[in-house]
């Protein structure tokens, strides 16, 4: 997604249009996104995971660094007449490995493969706490939708049920005809509970993924940049999807540990160097001295001779594990073409349902009508009406669930494009995460007592959320 691209998306966000007008204080689909970007568990967990994989590269680097160690010991004999009596000795050696067969040179490259991997990884799941945001911000605004269709449904089926009584006491409507009007109502009642059950789940989602109440949300804006064939999406999806370049980096990755592992039946090389200090503690006759001082410097092989098998042993696992990875990256490929075909065919599919729901609820808005002037002459019984007024119900169903099905298969396209990340929606509120911050912050460091802070929670908690019901901002509480 282009710079310019961003920029319309962004303001799609901002000027979005409510749900129900007159509404003060509405939450938008970009605040929303923005509360889990900061808050929502799996992602603010996912870039600690994706620190410590960081760690894997100065660890990595560590192995070809030298290696210094100090050692003090002090000795006394207690029952032995042998010379000295007691002595303190004081050494520090240093060990420089010399990385002739490219063992740590594999090991770091591999590293930083899979650091690459995991912050393609990190932008996955981005993707995928977007996709179930905005799946729980439209399920919110259909179910919100379908209960106040229902209630509607419920108020108009009590008029008539009234209407019906009246009637039938003048005689001019028979017994079954109010009981088909009883029967209608209660059918409508038990509807409006399940609708009701509904949005109530849908909203404690909705908590869950963005950490707190759904706010009298507006209409989500329109999506950007959907592709016009599945080919071109396809194409765009295998440039850019997070999962797949994730699979590749490991891939690659896995070809450096195949190295590593050859080289463990190789010669290892190291410069050594040791000073040491020996003091008596005037344990010694006179005039012999009392302290010694030695040092000494070279460079050590050792040459692997026979390990049980175990280093061609890790050689095959290695070789093996490269070729798993050669065929996951291929299995990925298959899920993303398949996934974005998908979503483009849900997309579409739904665009039609849209289409055909919108005729199907004015014709059956235009045919409640004529039900209800032909019943008014006769011609059409109470049942007509009764039937009429449900399929106008069903459509207007139909019409609003189909229009949560299409944003949600087109965000799922985008996201399969690799073009649902935070940076591709125009989010603000504070500076984006920058993965490779942590990454160049830590890469270079040597020392051995560094680390950081104690780790805090960072994701918000629900425990103390409000328990969702199924009032409707704007409407009385029944």
């Amino acid at each position: 997604m282009t710079m310019s691209q961003r920029k319309k998306f962004s303001l799609l966000l901002i000027g979005s249009a409510l749900v129900l007008p007159g509404i003060a204080s509405a939450e938008t689909l970009r605040e929303a996104l923005w509360k889990a970007y900061t808050s929502n568990p799996t992602l603010t967990g996912a870039r600690a995971a994706q620190r410590a994989l960081d760690e894997n590269v100065p660890i990595s680097r560590a192995y070809g660094l030298p290696n210094v160690n100090a050692t003090a010991n002090f000795s006394e004999n207690l029952r032995s007449a042998a010379l000295p009596g007691r002595y303190a000795n004081g050494r520090v050696s240093v060990s420089m490995p010399i990385d002739v067969m490219g063992a740590v040179r594999y090991g770091v490259k591999g590293a930083k493969m899979r650091v690459e991997a995991g912050q393609a990884n990190l932008r996955g799941t981005e993707a995928d706490v977007f996709s179930a945001v905005v799946g729980a911000y439209m399920d919110v605004i259909r179910d919100q939708a379908i209960v106040d269709l229902n209630r509607t449904q419920v108020k108009v089926l009590g008029v008539n049920l009234e209407a019906t009584k009246d009637r039938f006491q003048v005689g001019d409507l028979t017994r079954t005809d109010v009981a088909q009007s009883e029967a209608r109502l209660a059918l409508a009642r038990a509807q409006l509970q399940q609708a009701e059950a509904r949005l109530i789940a849908s909203r404690e989602n909705y908590v869950q993924l963005v950490g707190s109440a759904p706010e009298n949300l507006e209409s989500p804006p329109a999506l950007p940049n959907l592709p016009s064939t599945p080919d071109s999406a396809v194409a765009v999806a295998l440039q850019n999807n997070p999962d797949l370049l994730a699979a590749t980096k490991a891939r690659d990755a896995s070809r450096y540990d195949v190295g590593i592992a050859k080289a463990g039946r190789l010669p290892r090389f190291s410069a050594v160097a040791e000073t040491s200090y020996t003091d008596y503690l005037n344990s010694l006759p006179t005039p012999q001295p009392n302290s010694t001082r030695a040092s000494t410097a070279g460079v050590q092989m050792t040459l692997p001779l026979y390990q049980g098998g175990g280093a061609s042993a890790q050689v095959r696992q290695a070789q093996a594990r490269q070729s798993q990875a050669i065929e996951q990256q291929i299995a990925v490929e298959r899920g993303v073409v398949s996934a974005t075909r998908s979503a483009f065919a849900s997309w579409q599919a739904s665009n039609q349902v849209i289409a055909s729901a919108k005729v199907a609820v004015d014709a059956s808005a235009l045919a409640l009508e004529g039900v209800r002037a032909e019943n008014s002459v006769g011609s059409r019984t109470i049942l007509d009406i009764l039937d009429a007024e449900r399929e106008l119900l069903n459509s207007q169903v139909e019409l609003v669930t189909a229009q949560r099905n299409a944003y949600v298969a087109g965000f799922q396209l985008l996201a399969a494009m690799g073009q649902a990340e935070a940076g591709d929606l125009g989010l603000d509120g504070g500076a984006l995460y920058d993965p490779t911050q942590n990454y160049r912050r830590v890469k270079g460091i040597i020392w051995d007592w560094d680390q950081d802070a104690k780790p805090k929670p960072v994701a918000t908690r629900t425990v103390d959320s409000v328990a969702q019901t199924s009032d409707i901002p704007g409407q009385p509480v029944n």
